[in-house]
């Protein structure tokens, strides 16, 4: 058991984001355990993406540019444990690595944000939309393709003041993270994932560990939220399937239904002029089966070619 003269080490990115994800970590652990603050050291690690913020990520590496640096601290046991959102973690950890603790999903839907417009319909035709995110680029350019999209990096901070600058009319952020850092108001509306699918284990934070390492297992065990790992079962296995990247426009989500999952799935074109969507329904112990079936389902409607171009 960590004391605070063995600090139990969390790697985590240096945002304030992802702060406030390790000490939502740290505070379970805590509670759990009966252990004070100074039994944990956060430990911040700055990314490849974290560092690179002026091109898009898809031309840098997807997106394992903001794992790969904290993974190789936990590899070498520079850290004990890592916090990672898990909408940005491949669907593949490194040999030796292991994501087995889940913390309980926040909000899975987009947030719409804008200094003048309450939602996507109020936008006037031709105003400029920015966001990082090739699925949401993907999505807004089939509902609306009228509008202008741009690039837009940075962290929630960053993207308010473009705003503020003018930069454009509107952007989106995750709900989840605008509540765990106490800021939901930003947001002007919550967008419902029946018109914009979230990105696949959207809401969510894991806890990665050393495969190896049964002491840390155990530690980890009783803050595990079993249905959040049920639902990114499902939608970790469809985005595998695909070969999900930050180059691929896809959008999933899980829910629970008493004793059944409902997954619904989606594919783009990155311009976004051609989606197809599909749904799976069936017992919770299926969850991976039934998100590699919907991805082949999917993957065979598109055809060939479909994420590689001509």
């Amino acid at each position: 058991m960590p004391d605070p003269s063995h600090p139990l080490k969390i790697g985590t990115r240096g945002s304030v984001l992802a702060l406030a994800q390790a000490h939502e970590t740290r505070a379970r652990l805590m509670a759990v355990h009966g252990l004070p603050a100074e039994a944990f050291e956060i430990v911040v690690i700055k990314t490849t993406g974290d560092r690179i913020t002026d091109r898009p990520l898809k031309e840098i590496g997807g997106k394992g540019l903001f794992t790969r640096e904290i993974e190789e601290a936990l590899t070498a046991s520079e850290i004990d444990i890592a916090v990672h959102s898990m909408k940005d973690m491949p669907t593949l950890q490194p040999d030796g690595l292991i994501i087995d603790c889940l913390l309980p999903r926040e909000d899975v839907r987009d947030a719409f944000v804008s200094p003048h417009f309450g939602s996507i319909a109020e936008l006037p035709e031709g105003a400029v939309v920015g966001s990082s995110s090739l699925r949401r680029r993907a999505q807004l350019a089939h509902r609306r393709p009228d509008l202008t999209l741009v690039e837009f990096r940075g962290n929630v901070q960053t993207r308010l003041k473009k705003l503020e600058d003018g930069v454009a009319a509107a952007t989106f952020l995750a709900m989840a993270g605008l509540r765990r850092l106490g800021m939901p108001q930003v947001a002007r509306s919550a967008i419902d994932p029946a018109e914009m699918l979230p990105a696949v284990a959207q809401g969510a934070i894991g806890v990665e560990r050393r495969a190896d390492d049964p002491l840390i297992a155990a530690l980890l065990e009783p803050i595990h939220d079993v249905p959040t790992g049920q639902r990114l079962t499902a939608e970790r296995a469809f985005l595998a399937r695909l070969d999900g990247s930050c180059q691929t426009p896809i959008g999933g989500l899980a829910e629970l239904a008493g004793d059944r999952l409902i997954l619904r799935g989606e594919i783009l074109l990155p311009d976004g002029s051609v989606s197809i969507s599909g749904q799976r329904e069936g017992e919770i112990a299926a969850a991976a089966a039934m998100g590699q079936d919907l991805a082949e389902e999917l993957l065979t409607r598109a055809g060939p070619g479909f994420f590689t171009g001509p």
